[in-house]
């Protein structure tokens, strides 16, 4: 058997003190997440952050650095994620864009509020990588490197 994780990207994205998260329709029910997503064949993996934002609220990201690269196994799907989680800038917006898929609405979130709604978290990195956010960690983009 040849064990492949699922390679993902996010972005955590703060404004103001609130956070931007999106409200998804999932195997599950509906649950929160980081704009996050699958990282395509041949794409960078800065470029699938980009895509995955944008696809999923209409907003334009603009990484700057690397939260994290994380591991999480989800006992429920048996399946293994790792996901690179970027943090960054919006500079632009469009609320006439449809939504990818399954995405119910995009929104900005106050801290308090998100942890009272842990329990509707899509995994537990979500709140992993906005408390990793608060403690100032990141690295430079320069640790990726990407070949055609």
């Amino acid at each position: 058997m040849i064990w492949k994780p699922n390679v993902t990207v996010a972005a955590v994205v703060e404004k103001d003190g609130k956070y931007l998260l999106v409200e998804e329709q999932t195997g599950s029910g509906i649950l929160f997440n980081q704009p996050a997503g699958h990282l395509e064949p041949g794409e960078s993996i800065i470029a699938g952050a980009i895509r995955e934002t944008l696809e999923e609220t209409a907003y334009t990201f603009v990484p700057q650095a690397v939260l994290g690269i994380y591991h999480w196994h989800s006992q429920a799907d048996n399946i293994t994620f790792i996901r690179f989680a970027f943090t960054g800038s919006v500079i632009d917006h469009d609320p006439d864009q449809a939504l990818d898929t399954g995405i119910v609405r995009a929104g900005w979130f106050g801290i308090d509020e998100i942890r009272q709604m842990a329990y509707c978290h899509r995994s537990p990195l979500v709140m992993r990588c906005i408390d990793d956010h608060l403690a100032g960690k990141q690295c430079s983009l320069e640790i990726l490197t990407h070949y055609d």
